[in-house]
């Protein structure tokens, strides 16, 4: 393992703006492997000292340094140019309520979710039970739908849209069956309160279903047509421009170009979107002339504290291989793009993380050293990386030349 320093470089303005403080943000890139073994990795203490671990592919590496490697599952390494790997998604969560922090795996798009158990401290790969045999879409995620606290598969199996409770492994359809829309490739999926009702909707490209105010009986969700791109990553519900309703964050295209954001407008009562496009194809397209392809992940949170949620995003390494999609040889950069409300409206500001990381099915984005401030956590077919926030105050003259500016 090694550890190198980030060129890249972000500037917070500080709460005490008016006393000159400004804080300078850089980020610390540490490499735990560059072997090709998944496209997602997460945090856990996995041996109860306290400090977070990284669980990518067969491995977890020991926090807070990441130098120790512990094999947990069968090691296989994966061809960068033209193989998949067998872990796409990592989650985190004691399942069987022993006070350890065991491991969930999403393996390749249509195939299972199964849980690796915690040994306690004991050597050797951990006990795999398998939660559920098909998860389809490649934006799968892991998160409380029916409000019982406990997390649930966000996925579709069987060409119907829904999610497994992991008590009991049953699917929970949310629709009608429709095999030309969710099969094992189908891109883009969310959940969030679109309408205010207190309740998690679910969001994909094609609109948002209404969660029914009694899920007794695995009633059909009331669908909302709206377009939310063409091929999506993660999608997320949020207030971007603060007027206290939910908006829509999510990619154009995975494997193309875009990002955008949705702005919930009601017209005449009813519920519609507009687009706000952050990035495309042309770096024109972009107020600040960022331009990278295959946004295939994203993560959103507070990364700079100011209370607003921010997006991280990159660009994911060879996903089919170095002669496919767009740009394939383009730098595997890695993204935080910061929201900014203000008297002309909303921006989003993109910094970068890193050049030589991106991102693969899954990124992201948390507290991993305990020191407050939000890091990157990325398990791609560069390797397994984790950025570490850092901060020092700087003057105003600082601040202002790394800012990214718009272009003219």
């Amino acid at each position: 393992m090694k550890a190198v320093a980030a060129t890249a470089v972000l500037l917070v303005l500080a709460p005490s703006a008016a006393r000159e403080e400004h804080t300078l943000v850089t980020w610390k890139k540490i490499v735990l492997s560059e072997t090709f073994t998944s496209e997602g990795a997460n945090v856990g203490d996995f041996n109860k000292d306290g400090k977070l671990d990284v669980v990518s592919g067969p491995f977890w590496y020991e926090g807070p340094e990441f130098k120790k490697a512990h094999e947990f599952m069968p090691v296989k390494v994966f061809k960068k140019d033209n193989e998949y790997s067998n872990a796409f998604f990592a989650f985190t969560y004691d399942f069987n309520k022993d006070g350890w922090t065991d491991i969930l795996i999403y393996g390749f798009p249509g195939k299972d979710a199964s849980w690796f158990e915690n040994p306690q401290g004991k050597a050797g790969h951990w006990k795999k039970t398998e939660i559920f045999p098909v998860v389809d879409n490649e934006s799968p995620q892991f998160e409380d739908v029916n409000g019982d606290k406990v997390p649930d598969i966000l996925c579709s199996t069987g060409g119907e849209l829904g999610y497994v409770t992991i008590a009991d492994g049953k699917f929970h359809r949310i629709g009608e069956k429709d095999p030309k829309k969710y099969h094992k490739y189908t891109h883009g999926l969310g959940v969030g309160d679109i309408n205010g009702d207190g309740r998690k909707d679910f969001i994909d490209v094609w609109g948002w279903w209404e969660q029914p105010a009694s899920l007794e009986g695995d009633p059909v969700w009331k669908r909302h047509p709206a377009k939310f791109g063409t091929a999506g990553a993660q999608i997320y519900a949020t207030d971007v421009d603060g007027d206290g309703d939910s908006d829509v964050i999510g990619c154009l295209h995975a494997h193309g170009y875009g990002l955008a954001w949705w702005e919930q407008v009601k017209a005449d009562g009813a519920i519609e979107w507009k687009q706000h496009t952050l990035m495309n194809e042309k770096p024109e397209d972009s107020r600040y002339g960022v331009k990278f392809s295959q946004p295939h992940a994203i993560d959103l949170v507070d990364i700079d504290g100011d209370g607003l949620k921010d997006i991280v995003t990159g660009k994911r390494h060879f996903a089919h291989g170095s002669k496919g999609d767009k740009d394939p040889l383009a730098e595997p950069v890695l993204y935080w793009w910061r929201l900014v409300r203000g008297k002309d409206g909303v921006d989003f500001v993109p910094h970068l993380i890193d050049n030589d990381s991106g991102i693969g099915t899954q990124v992201l984005a948390t507290d991993v050293n305990g020191d407050g401030f939000p890091d990157t956590v990325v398990g791609s077919k560069r390797g397994t990386f984790v950025c570490l926030q850092e901060r020092r105050k700087v003057s105003r003259e600082e601040w202002e030349k790394a800012q990214p500016k718009p272009l003219k």
